[in-house]
């Protein structure tokens, strides 16, 4: 396998360190969806990967288990082992109905929308001198949703940043951040409930929660950014059009 080959731009490209997981998986689910690696081909080693990607192995195994949880790959074991593309690719059942044009098109569109809408949500949230009320609220928000389960998370995920909205002190803020909110939703619920990324993402909220209560606001505004950044990455790795 020639891992220079023009194939491989995106495998190859490093991710950034805050991101890992997420865009770990954006390049390994793109590679594979548009066709870069092909059906049946083994990937190359998850040491090769991790150089390659410029991330740790254990991310690297993260994403890979990821990807045969959702039927992109299987693992082989043996001499001639390893981890290797299905012969058939998933017929995108994971994606729900949302056209693959569309969804990638709604990906771009709320990208630069969460950036200014919910970034700005959080700065300004951190910015104002919150009452014992509004600080436990928000406290209690972190605490439920890092505490859901799969069936309440997205729920409660919703209700933490409609939250955070709420504090940010314009009321008109929070049916802007809802109605994002809902669109986010309708693209998360077409993919696959991830584990890591779970986890994930409950420590990002976690750092948001804490810079707002610290009354940090650019710390606030840049953990609320990784967040954004990181399930956009993860969004266009699914809803990538494969040719």
């Amino acid at each position: 396998m020639d891992l220079t080959h023009d194939g491989f731009e995106l495998l190859v490209r490093g991710v950034r360190p805050t991101n890992a997981y997420e865009e770990t998986m954006q390049r390994l689910l793109q590679s594979v969806r548009l066709g870069l690696i092909s059906p049946g081909s083994r990937l190359p080693a998850e040491r090769e990967l991790a150089a390659m990607l410029k991330v740790s192995r254990d991310t690297v195994r993260d994403a890979l288990a990821t990807l045969a949880e959702a039927g992109y790959v299987v693992s082989r074991r043996g001499r001639y082992g390893g981890t290797f593309v299905v012969d058939e690719l998933p017929r995108d059942s994971a994606l729900g109905t949302l056209p693959l044009a569309l969804g990638a098109e709604e990906v771009e569109d709320l990208a630069p929308l969460r950036r200014v809408l919910e970034v700005g949500a959080a700065r300004e949230a951190a910015a104002r001198e919150l009452s014992a009320e509004e600080r436990q609220a928000l406290g209690s928000a972190l605490e439920e949703c890092a505490a859901a389960d799969d069936t309440q998370h997205r729920r409660l995920d919703s209700r933490l940043h409609l939250l955070i909205a709420e504090l940010s002190g314009s009321p008109s803020l929070v049916p802007l951040i809802a109605n994002l909110r809902t669109r986010v939703n309708a693209l998360l619920d077409g993919i696959p409930m991830l584990r890591p990324n779970l986890a994930h993402s409950n420590a990002q909220h976690e750092a948001i929660v804490t810079a707002i209560l610290m009354g940090r606001p650019e710390s606030a505004a840049e953990a609320m950014l990784e967040h954004v950044e990181g399930s956009t990455a993860l969004l266009r790795g699914f809803f990538s059009n494969p040719s």
